[in-house]
């Protein structure tokens, strides 16, 4: 037999593992499932905007041949006007660099970053994109507690003592991705200074900055901490209904010029890949100059809005499911009381309520979390279904109490 790189040994993609291959399994056989492991707008009824429509069909014929390296001027000029409007002075169009998603991105970054050996350090809960490029690129992935007595924000005590002299990186993702969690300014101040004091190079994933809801505020991280070499990462997909397209950025802000060795690998991998997409690079200019289409999801009557809502009450009525409210996009994080139920861990729950109601979602060790059992819920059907859904695990739950 021809064996599989060692490198993929730790990689997992849950949300798309095990469980969602058992519910096409049941789709095939006849049964529907609701599926609440992956978000995906346009799957539940979100529509384009007509903005992002109307940039693609006037400008087609400009996305035929192959286009810069880096991506198309225009969009890179809308991208650096984007952040620095965010506070992130300095940037240029030229440090920008645009690809197929979020996760091209991070993979071409990380390879570049992350040598054989050397320490990443990752929030638990993580998002696994994260993870797994840490693993392919021969890097150890060091995770950090994210803490939900303090809305799953960093324990900077905990982050302080997994940092070695390996240790190389720091991901920060806030908006947070399983959690829907905002960290606040004091959080992200306080792992500034540990970036600052041991001479750290920091992500900063914030591709949900666009969907806060509540009348929170997001801080770019990049622009609180202006003198650390950070790289911050962003894309249209869920903000502008376009996970399809496939369309991210990552922005390098590096006052001291720390970076260039990183950049110039960067830039050798975007040219091994010829360009990003480039159909998708014709609607960032309309896209992000259209923050209504956005915003009227996320304010009372918006879909966002009311969906969480409906998964908040149906929660509020289990006695035995713990939660923290999320700030952001269409995420939950919630716990389930292991004493007061009778499943052995949280992927026996998921697998459970999903043979026995029909709907899936994720357990918690998919996105590196192992303290209590949890599952994330993506909040995207329609509030009258997220109900029946919640309905249906109070029923479920009931019939499992020890």
């Amino acid at each position: 037999m021809i064996t599989c790189s060692e490198r993929l040994s730790n990689v997992h993609s849950d949300i798309r593992g095990p469980l969602y291959q058992e519910a096409l399994r049941m789709e095939a056989a006849g049964t529907p499932v609701l599926k609440l492991n992956t978000g995906n707008p346009a799957r539940f009824g979100f529509a384009l905007p007509e903005s992002v429509r109307g940039a693609l069909t006037r400008q087609i014929d400009e996305a035929v041949p192959y286009c810069d390296v880096k991506g198309m001027p225009a969009a890179r000029n809308a991208i650096s006007a984007y952040h620095a409007g965010r506070g992130l002075k300095g940037v240029r169009p030229d440090d920008v660099f645009i690809g197929n998603g979020v996760s091209e991105m991070a993979s071409m970054l990380m390879e570049a970053l992350i040598g054989s050996g050397d320490e990443i350090l990752l929030p638990s809960p993580c998002y696994s994109l994260w993870s797994n490029n840490a693993y392919l690129c021969g890097g150890v992935p060091v995770f950090y507690r994210c803490d939900p007595a303090n809305h799953w924000n960093p324990d900077l005590a905990d982050m302080e003592r997994k940092i070695t002299p390996r240790t190389k990186a720091v991901l920060v993702i806030n908006p947070n991705n399983p959690t829907g969690a905002l960290y606040s300014r004091e959080t992200l101040l306080g792992i500034a200074e540990l970036a600052r004091r041991h001479h750290l190079v920091v992500l900063a994933d914030e591709i949900y900055d666009r969907l806060v809801m509540d009348g929170l505020t997001h801080e770019s991280f990049a622009a609180l901490a202006p003198d650390l070499p950070c790289v911050t990462f962003n894309g249209l997909s869920k903000s502008h209904i376009i996970c399809g397209f496939r369309c991210g950025w990552m922005v390098f802000s590096d006052p001291d010029n720390e970076l260039q060795e990183v950049r110039a690998g960067v830039m050798k991998l975007a040219a091994m890949r010829l360009c990003g997409n480039a159909l998708t690079q014709l609607v960032i200019p309309a896209a992000l100059e259209d923050s209504a289409s956005t915003r009227e999801m996320l304010v009372p009557g918006g879909r966002l809005y009311e969906q969480r809502s409906a998964v908040l009450k149906g929660l509020d009525r289990i006695d035995g499911a713990v939660y923290e409210k999320n700030d952001v996009a269409f995420y939950l994080f919630p716990g389930l009381d292991r004493a007061r139920f009778d499943f052995t861990d949280a992927g026996d729950f998921c697998m459970r309520f999903l043979h026995d109601c029909h709907v899936l979602v994720i357990p918690g060790p998919g996105f590196d979390w192992h303290e209590d059992l949890r599952f994330r819920i993506v909040m995207l059907p329609r509030p009258e279904e997220l109900e029946k859904a919640m309905s249906a695990l109070e029923k479920f739950l009931k019939q499992h109490r020890r």
